[in-house]
């Protein structure tokens, strides 16, 4: 019998799992998930805000208990705090990248001397760990400036300041106020690219790399790109200027090399990596890393492809990827993110969410901050759903989309009108 868990879950996770009452947020961060092999994946985002290190334990046992072959590890706070290690020391297969590998993106600071190092492709910086310092470099450079949070931020750790002051503001918010904790500690200060972004993705095993099918996100919460970033407000796959010689650029300069470097390192890496990218006028360049899917663009990603995804799971598990031939659907799909008022800012929760049976049947809807309140599927989170669809076209996905999430309603929802909208 396939069985599914979630741990904890959501109101979405539950109509397709078996959610776990498990506080499995581990420092500040994302929810892992449970699943037996052979099932589906049934994911959610909702971020914690909680540091209890006996989670780990207790996902173990429950591992344990429910004789669960397989966990997935979807977010990225667990795999900084060492997930896959403890649950690969007590001889429980695990998915997901091991807390040095997955330094990759823990740590800003890291992935940049590494590509840099490595001569990887990525935008000129600099690393500080003293604000003082800094704070001269910022005064030195041109407008825009790009100023990272070295540690995890919840998509909020990227400031693209237009000017000086913007810059030392960001700086000041991140290494003096610590309005990121202990994220914001080191920072790397970045020229700022043009181009076009795009999100690339491999599996591998640690030798063998496979390419996964790209997509372009939307970081910024409001329409044209404007506003703070955030976690991301929707996506689309595959990207519209994609060509085979970019992918083939793209794999050889910049995604290969980067496993080739963390084994290098002694981080051998096993697992997906996603690559966040800008394509510019002189090529691909790397800008960070996801030691995992990232949302929401798995959920553009994961309906295309067409092999068993536990098939590839194993296969990587067991140094087997070589073997694996994995299929890719051509269809176009597109994700909009339905987010709570406020979001990326303070905003309320619980407010009961109307229409999620009124979309059309091959729309899919992503549970992310949500949950059963008196049988009610009420919000739970910032970004709340995300609405997704496929198609022949981009274009086709994009309306099939925008015709359904009208009919999803609760009260502050707000989401962007030009994801996908093609401007070239």
């Amino acid at each position: 019998m396939k069985e599914v868990f979630a741990a904890p879950g959501n109101a979405g996770t539950a109509q397709l799992a078996r959610n776990l009452n498990i506080p499995t947020q581990i420092a500040t961060g994302l929810k892992p998930l449970a699943m037996t092999a052979g099932g589906q994946i049934a994911s959610s985002f909702r971020r914690r805000t909680r540091n209890d290190r006996g989670n780990v334990d207790a996902l173990m046992k429950a591992v344990r208990e429910n004789k669960i072959d397989l966990t997935v590890v979807g977010p990225e706070a667990p795999l900084a705090e060492g997930i896959v290690d403890k649950f690969s020391a007590e001889g429980l297969p695990i998915f997901g990248a091991t807390k040095a590998a997955a330094e990759i993106e823990t740590s800003k600071v890291f992935a940049k001397e590494l590509l840099q190092k490595y001569k990887i492709p990525c935008a000129k910086s600099a690393s500080f760990s003293d604000f003082d310092e800094a704070k001269k470099y910022v005064q030195q450079q041109r407008p825009p400036i790009v100023i990272k949070a070295d540690g995890l931020a919840a998509g909020k750790g990227v400031i693209i300041a237009e000017s000086i002051p913007k810059a030392l503001e960001a700086l000041s918010s991140f290494m003096q106020a610590k309005s990121l904790g202990a994220a914001g500690n080191k920072v790397v200060i970045e020229e700022f690219l043009n181009g076009k972004e795009m999100s690339a993705f491999i599996f591998t095993d640690g030798k063998t790399v496979v390419p996964v099918v790209p997509a372009c996100d939307y970081k910024r919460v409001f329409d044209g790109d404007k506003g703070p970033n955030t976690g991301g407000m929707g996506s689309y796959s595959p990207p519209f200027f994609l060509t085979p010689a970019l992918e083939k650029q793209v794999m050889e300069t910049i995604m290969a090399p980067t496993v080739k470097a963390l084994a290098a390192e002694g981080r051998p890496y096993k697992g997906i990596l996603y690559g966040g990218l800008m394509i510019t006028p002189d090529g691909p360049k790397a800008l960070e890393f996801n030691a995992r899917f990232g949302d929401p663009e798995a959920q553009v990603i994961l309906p295309r492809l067409k092999t068993d995804l536990v098939d590839i799971i194993f296969a990587i598990l067991e140094n087997k990827l070589a073997q694996m031939k994995i299929e890719w659907g051509e269809e176009a799909c597109v994700g909009v993110v339905m987010a709570s008022g406020g979001y990326p800012g303070s905003y309320k929760t619980g407010f009961p969410i109307h229409g999620l049976n009124d979309v059309d049947k091959d729309i899919m809807v992503f549970h992310a901050g949500t949950k059963l309140s008196d049988g009610r599927v009420v919000t739970n989170g910032g970004r709340v759903l995300t609405v997704a669809a496929t198609g022949k076209t981009i274009a086709e996905a994009r309306k099939k989309v925008y015709d359904n999430i009208a009919r999803i309603r609760f009260e502050g929802a707000h989401y962007r009108k030009d994801i996908a909208l093609i401007r070239k």
